[in-house]
C-alpha cells in the first residue's frame, strides 16, 4: 500500500528540499510557492497555510530561505467614503478611528467624490502600502473590479452602508426598505398629500433601496409619488440645496419634501430659509442618518436614527477577524434603526418625549454590538 503523503526528510536531506518539491507536494505552481515564501500578495491565506504545512511536512527549512511564518503586519486598516464631509461618513470615520485604535490598529482614511476611477486609485494605494484590510462604505453595482483586485492581493474588506448586490462578502448596514417605509408613513400620517423625495446617487445600493421604497410606499398609501417629485441628488447639502432652488423657480413646491440623507435634508432646509419659506408651517422635511447633534439647527429635524458608532465598530471587529484568520461564511450584520421625530415633520414639540428620544439614540450609539 503506497501513501500519497509527502515524505518528510532530514539532516543533509533536509537541506535539499527545494521551492520546486515543494511546488510537486503542494501541486500549486513554482510561482505559487515563491509568492508565499517571499510574503507578497496575490495567494489565498487558505493557498498560503497550505503551502507552508507542506513546506513543513517535507523538512524545508523556512527560516533559511528567509520565509516568514505569518504575514507581516502594519497594524493599519484602510476606510474608504465617498464624501468626508458628509456628517454620516464623519462620524462613521470616528467610531472606526476609536474601534480601530482599541484594537491596536490605525486608519489610512480616504474618499472618492463617487468617481470610480478614484476608487480604483485609492485601493491600488493602500493595497501598496499594505494595509491590513479595508472597509468600504462607497462600492457601486458595477465595482466588481476593485473587489477582484483585493481578492488578489488576498486583503480583507467589509462592505458598510453600501453593498454590490449579491456579492459574497461581509456587509454592515440597515435594512433600507423597512427604514425609507418607516419615515415616509410617518410623513403620510400628518395628511400630507403633495410630497417630493429627494435621494443619494441612484448606483448607491443604500439611496436606490431608499428611493424604491419611497415609491412603493406612497403606491400602498395611496399618495401620487410621479417621476417629476422624485429626485437624485448629490450626498451633500448643495445637492439638496439644488433640488429646492429647481422646484422655487418652476412653481413647484411640495407640501413635504422627503429627504434620503440628513445631508441632503440640510441643504433642502438651507434653501427653504433663504426663499422666506418655514419649516415645517409651509414645507416640512423629514431626514435619514440621524446624524446632526441636539446643540444643531437642526436640532429638530425628524430623521431616521442609525447607530453609526456601532456600525462602524461592527465592520472594525469583523474586518479584524479576517485578517487574524478567522473564517466561515460571509456574514450580514443588520442593525436596527429608529425614527427620532423632531418638528421639521409637523409634530408638536413635546419636551419630554424628545429627551426620550434623544436618550434612546446616545444609547443606540454606544451600545455594544
Amino acid at each position: 500500500m503506497t501513501s500519497r503523503e509527502p515524505i518528510r526528510k532530514t539532516g543533509v536531506r533536509a537541506l535539499r528540499v527545494s521551492a520546486a518539491d515543494v511546488a510537486r507536494a503542494a501541486g500549486v505552481s513554482p510561482a505559487t510557492v515563491s509568492y508565499v515564501l517571499n510574503d507578497r500578495p496575490g495567494v489565498s491565506v487558505e493557498m498560503r497555510s497550505r503551502v507552508l504545512a507542506v513546506a513543513k511536512d517535507l523538512g524545508f527549512s523556512l527560516e533559511r530561505h528567509g520565509a516568514r511564518l505569518e504575514p507581516e503586519r502594519t497594524r493599519v486598516l484602510g476606510l474608504i467614503h465617498p464624501d468626508i464631509s458628509n456628517p454620516f461618513y464623519a462620524e462613521l470615520s470616528a467610531g472606526a478611528i476609536d474601534a480601530a485604535r482599541a484594537q491596536g490598529y490605525e486608519v489610512f482614511l480616504a474618499h472618492t467624490q463617487e468617481r470610480s476611477e478614484t476608487l480604483a486609485s485609492v485601493t491600488r494605494a493602500m493595497v501598496a502600502r499594505r494595509v491590513d484590510g479595508i472597509i468600504l462604505t462607497v462600492l457601486h453595482p458595477d465595482d466588481g473590479d476593485i473587489v477582484r483586485e483585493l481578492r488578489r492581493s488576498s486583503t480583507p474588506f467589509i462592505q458598510l452602508s453600501r453593498r454590490i448586490p449579491h456579492l459574497h462578502a461581509d456587509y454592515v448596514g440597515v435594512d433600507d426598505m423597512a427604514a425609507a417605509e418607516a419615515i415616509l408613513r410617518h410623513v403620510a400620517s400628518h395628511g400630507y398629500t403633495d410630497l417630493v423625495v429627494i435621494t443619494g446617487p441612484r448606483n448607491s445600493t443604500a439611496s436606490a433601496a431608499r428611493a424604491e421604497s419611497f415609491v412603493a410606499t406612497a403606491k400602498l398609501l395611496g399618495l401620487p409619488l410621479p417621476p417629476a417629485r422624485r429626485f437624485n441628488a448629490y450626498l451633500a447639502d448643495e445637492g439638496g440645496h439644488r433640488v429646492v432652488q429647481r422646484l422655487v423657480a418652476d412653481d413647484a413646491l411640495p407640501r413635504a419634501i422627503v429627504c434620503g440623507s440628513d445631508a441632503i435634508a440640510s441643504g433642502a432646509i438651507g434653501a427653504l430659509r433663504a426663499n422666506g419659506l418655514r419649516v415645517p408651517q409651509d414645507v416640512a422635511v423629514t431626514g435619514f442618518d440621524g446624524v446632526f447633534p441636539a446643540a444643531s439647527v437642526l436640532a429638530e429635524l425628524t430623521t431616521v436614527s442609525l447607530p453609526r458608532s456601532r456600525m462602524a465598530a461592527l465592520a472594525v471587529d469583523q474586518v479584524i477577524r479576517r485578517i487574524e484568520g478567522c473564517g466561515g461564511p460571509a456574514r450580514d450584520f443588520i442593525q436596527p434603526f429608529h425614527i427620532r421625530v423632531g418638528t421639521s415633520c409637523g409634530c408638536v414639540p413635546d419636551r419630554r418625549r424628545t429627551a426620550a428620544h434623544r436618550r434612546s439614540t446616545d444609547d443606540t450609539d454606544q451600545g455594544e454590538t
